[in-house]
């Protein structure tokens, strides 16, 4: 052999050995880049962009609309990629054969909705679900409203919202799941898979999508769309872990936020999304926008126009444009000039062409554009069963002095009073998706259903809540002067053993855009109460609402309290089952309730000051308020039973371990009462001195555990490096030596405890 031949030998082998430890590309990935390589810049583009529906879509464009035609004509031309509120089975067909049989490669289209909490079958709000403390229920309802709307041909959900919310002003808090991150991640993973299932190519999945990227519930004074300044810490410790299990989860979507965040829109952070997001978590799907929150980046002064806009936003890794016109109208030029690499162009067009095949549209456009399944699929009896079953399990109970509840058969008389026992739409909440108004059973309806023959229900208004407008798009104005009901709510009560009065929020009192600097009962609830607590003091207060509210006097008068919150399509039936004992409340706060609106933001997993507050009264040198305590009215994970739960004090299985190692705490619970319950048993731990100061406590592990009349069962809890470490501000996860508390009770509060150390 030739010195020249052992050389070129030598050379294959290794080529050889190299190519063969190469991975392959998959199915999807060669179907993706073949795709992307017969795509010209303006097709790319088009897949970047994202339009609401100009017309009802179950027909052609009209001829006197001209958004429409103008939207018909880029669709036909390959300008839009997705859309969102086209809605039904026969309107995405129609629209996704426009694209599919007009375009050059025929790319389907996706469609976007806003499926919250339901579809057309409504559930309890997701922060009301998060009272549940039992994740499975989230997943449940996110598996339901996924079906039904993929049977209406959505193939993708702007859901869930893993914002962690700690100020009630705020009025999205109630589309999350409240103020704590280990709670949050739970229920975010939950909803996730319920979206999702195993496999978004089954054509009852659809799409989910992560939102708001990031820290848009820290909005200062609790303004929706405000500024957000946080420091490096809390973003790493309390706003990003419930994103991060939703990455874990596999969410296919990120939606990013509104807010500016370390003096950057959200929407142009390459920070949040290109090097945490896509890059140190793996994410490979794609984030789209907020609604024009490219556009936004100009009022924030982020930008000097629009063009500057879609130029920081692509760089900065959002990837689809909802709204904007930036992408559409900007991105082909700023490629053409070299001020974008046509690179980030591909990037984002793969991970849209990425979603697209793993829902199956490129196998089957109109997979999810079935009118049979549609008609046969929405707001059947299993599902609406399922949601009285949710709604029931998330209610909390407050107060019950007097015993008042669960209502004795003894009692004969009942009167329902208040703005809301009537109201059949209030219950199915803001964010409703394609739940019909006033589609709800009320708690008048589920009283008198559940009492029948066996008592007498009397029903009175009371007042109005609102007057005027009641929509999505309105401000509401509450009744402040017309009383003309009172009367005849006045006779109900004295004439009666009991009042349901059902007081709280309508429906669009919360939500998106409904921020609030008074978060007590509006307009003239507050009066009727004290009018009928005059009559008669067996009072139980139905609580209906979308977020925390501030209630001291109701708190210090009403003998019962049943936090009910906006309960969903069978809201009525549950409230009722929960009323008589057919089932045994269950629920825990996942928000603190305020005592005063002036305490928010009031949460659990505060840090403690160099001056807390000491056991002596009127003490004013301290970190206290001088006109009210420091505590909430209502501490996180608070709840009652019909029943008494006991706790013995906390075994550890060691009281020293070794970095690494893991402990296991257990306590023995029992049931002291004579019905059976199930109780939310709740570990925190503190970290007593750290390089960071740590939070008075935080919420590791819950358990929800039924108990039978006099049972007793041990419940144990794992501690491992997961739970006890925690993130430096530059976001490196650490777990130091130290003294660390572990707390263990029925709520935030009441808890046993001991300790050990990490050496």
């Amino acid at each position: 052999m030739t010195r020249l031949y052992l050389i070129m030998l030598f050379a294959a082998v290794i080529l050889a050995s190299c190519s063969s430890n190469e991975k392959p590309m998959s199915k999807e990935e060669q179907f993706v880049e073949d795709l992307l390589e017969k795509m010209t810049l303006a097709e790319k583009v088009g897949q970047l962009n994202q339009y609401t529906s100009r017309w009802e879509m179950t027909g052609p464009a009209p001829k006197d609309n001209a958004g429409a035609q103008d939207l018909s004509a880029q669709l036909k031309s390959g300008m839009v990629g997705s859309m969102l509120n086209v809605i039904g089975a026969v309107a995405t067909r129609n629209a996704q054969k426009t694209v599919v049989e007009n375009t050059r490669l025929g790319i389907p289209l996706i469609f976007g909705y806003d499926v919250i909490h339901g579809f057309k079958t409504m559930f309890p709000l997701p922060l009301a679900e998060a009272a549940s403390w039992n994740p499975e229920l989230a997943r449940l309802s996110s598996e339901i409203a996924a079906k039904e709307a993929a049977a209406s041909g959505i193939h993708w959900t702007f859901a869930p919202m893993v914002d962690v919310g700690r100020d009630a002003r705020w009025g999205r808090v109630m589309e999350g799941a409240g103020e704590d991150p280990y709670l949050g991640s739970a229920f975010a993973k939950a909803r996730v898979l319920g979206f999702q299932g195993d496999d978004l190519n089954n054509d009852l999945t659809i799409a989910s999508c992560a939102k708001h990227f990031a820290g848009y519930a820290f909005s200062e004074s609790g303004r929706d769309y405000n500024s957000v300044e946080i420091g490096d810490e809390t973003l790493h410790n309390i706003v990003l872990p419930p994103f991060k299990a939703a990455t874990e989860a596999g969410v296919a979507t990120f939606m990013n936020a509104f807010n500016t965040i370390q003096g950057t829109p959200a929407t142009a952070s390459s920070f949040l999304q290109r090097d945490l997001l896509k890059d140190e978590w793996g994410f490979d799907g794609f984030v789209v926008s907020d609604w024009n929150s490219i556009g936004e980046m100009v009022p924030h002064g982020a930008a000097a126009d629009l063009k500057e806009s879609a130029y920081r936003a692509i760089k900065g890794g959002s990837d689809m444009d909802m709204e904007a016109r930036a992408y559409i109208d900007y991105l082909e030029e700023l490629v053409n000039e070299g001020k974008v690499d046509g690179a980030l162009i591909d990037d984002a067009v793969r991970r849209v062409l990425r979603v697209k095949y793993r829902l199956g549209l490129f196998d089957d456009p109109y997979k999810y554009c079935d009118v049979e399944r549609e008609q046969a699929m929405l707001y059947t009896g299993e599902h609406r069963e399922a949601a009285r079953k949710i709604a029931r399990e998330s209610m909390v109970l407050l107060k019950n002095d007097k015993q008042l509840l669960p209502i004795s058969d003894k009692v004969k008389s009942i009167a329902v009073i208040g703005p809301l026992a009537d109201d059949k739409d209030s219950p199915i909440g803001n964010w409703r998706a394609q739940g019909e108004a006033n589609s709800a059973v009320s708690l008048l309806e589920g009283i008198k259903a559940a009492v029948g023959n066996n008592a007498t229900v009397s029903y009175a208004e009371g007042c109005q809540l609102s007057i005027g407008a009641r929509t999505f798009a309105h401000a509401m104005t509450y009744n402040e002067t017309d009383r003309s009901g009172f009367t005849k709510a006045i006779n109900a009560a004295k004439r009666s053993e009991l009042v349901l009065l059902a007081i709280g929020e309508d429906c669009f009192q919360s939500g998106e855009g409904r921020s609030q600097t008074d978060i007590g009962l509006k307009g003239l609830q507050m009066e009727l109460f004290n009018e009928i607590y005059k009559v008669n003091k067996n009072i139980v207060v139905v609580l209906m609402n979308g977020r925390p509210l501030a209630i001291p006097e109701i708190a210090e008068k009403a003998p019962a309290i049943l936090e009910a919150w906006h309960a969903g399509s069978e809201a009525g039936n549950a409230m009722a089952d929960v009323l008589f004992g057919k089932y045994n409340p269950s629920g825990k706060l996942p928000v603190s309730f305020p005592r005063t609106v002036g305490q928010c933001p009031i949460y659990y997993n505060h840090k403690n000051t160099g001056r807390p507050v000491p056991e002596a009264e009127n003490m004013v040198l301290y970190s206290c308020f001088t006109d009210a305590p420091n505590s909430p009215l209502f501490p996180f994970g608070y709840g009652l039973s019909y029943t008494d739960f006991e706790y013995s004090g906390i075994t550890l299985d060691k009281t020293e371990l070794a970095k690494d190692a893991e402990v296991t705490a257990t306590i023995s619970l029992t049931n002291k009462g004579t019905v059976h319950g199930e109780e939310v048993v709740q570990l925190y731990i503190q970290d007593v001195a750290a390089t960071y100061t740590r939070p008075v406590k935080e919420l590791k592990g819950f358990k929800k555990v039924m108990l039978k009349a006099g049972e007793t069962k041990e419940v144990s809890f794992k501690l491992t490096d997961k739970e006890l470490g925690y993130y430096y501000p530059c976001g490196k996860y650490v777990v130091e030596p130290g003294q660390f508390n572990v707390f263990v009770g029925t709520n935030s509060v009441d808890v046993k405890q001991t300790q050990f150390s990490i050496l």
